[in-house]
């Protein structure tokens, strides 16, 4: 490696030489990549295809130490530093231009102790690893509903899935974390220490340091639960969404029903003559005694006249997983969502008037059902900004070629700025995409004041810049 090699590495100040980055190398367990290594592109690929940054060095850490040394490394030459655990978020916050990445994906041990039902699990793991382990003892940990998502991006942003309403939140199952802050420090973060920080890691993002580790509580749950997919034809969706709204408001908490407005894709229990055309997909899970699942979601079967329902008692991994083709990595992806109180009937009219204008065939809206357990936690006992919304939507327009960019991208737009006036005010911000710097006070409502209070103390220089980002109160409107 030679001087010329490192002309992408961006410091703050001075040229960092061949020889300080050999010396970083010699002290990790993992490897250094620059841009000549074979494995390079492979590192700074992510989800999200319109994301295309090349960072000047990468850190493929193998444990705590690693990122220790990496951090410590980024702090002493000024430079810009992003953070990859699943590489998932629509932001593309884990790749950075011309500074250090630490790629923390190696590190994907899970262990589960089936007495206490707890999971110790690393920053690396996806949320199929997190199941695969938890599901071999029937226990869970609340997750998303891709299993290709990586745990730590979602945990520290929230967490919300099919099981959210009868066990809360992810980071509601958060029972501690080690953390290495923008000092290079390696500390615990709990209950009974540096609660500050143990507050803002439960929902503030990647703000306040890299997390090496998390400590979680499960929940019996599985191997079966009844879930599963009915199909409706769009020009019912209107009504089908209000009679779904009026389930919604007597659900027991075990019972989780998520709306999805696209075109068909070719699933193989739909009629060929409905691949292609717009559709309302009734997504739900029972997450408790098949037996007692029936009757709930009977309720929510009984709308309408469906094309298809497949319903039915099936595997909860294989139900985690279901999604999953549907968004795989490799195209391109931009993300607008809301958190609204009610499904009101005049969200209801923007949304299938927005689902008649589709851009391209994988666009899509879904709005996902919270509440339950997730809703009756205090809105001021974590940094999750938004206790009191029953749903959230998420404007997901997704394509292949970039000259469709535009047309998406104002699509998504366009629809955002239709439901506003109906919305919360608040956000979920693992689904802001990353031109929504100006949005992240707002996002967090009332507990923005607090973040920035554990910003401060924790990373008073903004040395994890490339998130959500808290600003630090002197830093506030700077570069």
């Amino acid at each position: 490696m030679n001087d010329m090699s490192l002309t992408n590495l961006q410091a703050g100040k001075t040229m960092i030489s061949a020889a300080a980055v050999e010396a970083l190398a010699a002290r990790l367990r993992g490897r250094v990549l620059d841009g000549r290594d074979p494995a390079y592109d492979e590192a700074r690929t992510i989800w999200n295809a319109t994301v295309d940054r090349r960072p000047g060095l990468i850190v493929q850490a193998a444990g705590a130490s690693d990122v220790i040394d990496a951090v410590r490394f980024a702090a002493e030459n000024q430079l810009l530093v992003s953070v990859r655990g699943g590489g998932h978020n629509i932001a593309g916050n884990a790749v950075c231009d011309g500074g250090l990445m630490i790629d923390l994906s190696p590190m994907k041990s899970v262990r589960v102790d089936r007495t206490t039902k707890r999971a110790w699990v690393e920053p690396g793991a996806t949320l199929a690893d997190v199941d695969k382990e938890t599901q071999a003892f029937r226990l869970v940990l609340p997750t998303g509903i891709n299993s290709t998502t990586g745990i730590a991006g979602l945990t520290l942003g929230g967490g919300f899935g099919w099981t959210a309403r009868k066990f809360g939140l992810t980071i509601d199952n958060l029972l501690s974390a080690d953390v290495v802050t923008a000092s290079g420090e390696l500390v615990r973060a709990s209950p009974t220490e540096h609660r500050d920080l143990f507050w803002g890691l439960r929902g503030g993002g990647g703000n306040f340091g890299v997390v090496t580790a998390f400590e979680f509580q499960l929940h019996e749950l599985g191997p079966d639960v009844v879930a599963g997919l009915v199909v409706h034809p769009f020009a019912e969706a209107e009504s089908v969404l209000k009679q779904y709204r009026q389930v919604l408001e007597t659900a027991p908490d075990e019972l989780t029903c998520w709306a999805v407005m696209r075109q068909a894709p070719p699933l193989p229990f739909l009629p060929a003559e409905w691949h292609g055309r717009e559709v309302l997909l009734l997504a739900m899970c029972y997450c408790g005694d098949p037996e007692a699942g029936e009757k709930p979601t009977a309720d929510l079967r009984s709308i309408g006249e469906p094309i298809a329902d497949v319903v039915g008692p099936v595997p909860f991994v294989a139900w985690q997983q279901a999604f999953d083709p549907l968004l795989a990595p490799g195209a391109r992806n931009y993300w607008k969502s809301h958190d609204f109180m009610e499904l009101s009937d005049q969200t209801i009219g923007i949304l299938t008037d927005a689902v008649r204008q589709l851009p391209g065939p994988e666009c899509e809206i879904f709005v996902g059902h919270v509440g339950g357990a997730a809703g009756r936690v205090a809105v001021e006992e974590t940094a999750f900004p938004q206790r009191n919304s029953h749903f959230v939507m998420n404007v997901h327009a997704r394509w292949r070629e970039p000259t469709m960019d535009q047309a998406c991208i104002e699509w998504a737009r366009r629809l955002f700025e239709a439901a506003r006036p109906h919305a919360a005010g608040t956000a979920y911000i693992n689904f802001m995409p990353g031109d929504e710097v100006d949005r992240v006070e707002a996002a967090y409502g009332g507990n923005y004041r607090r973040l920035v209070e554990v910003k401060r103390r924790y990373d008073p220089q903004n040395l994890f810049r490339m998130n959500q980002n808290v600003r630090p109160t002197e830093l506030r409107g700077a570069a």
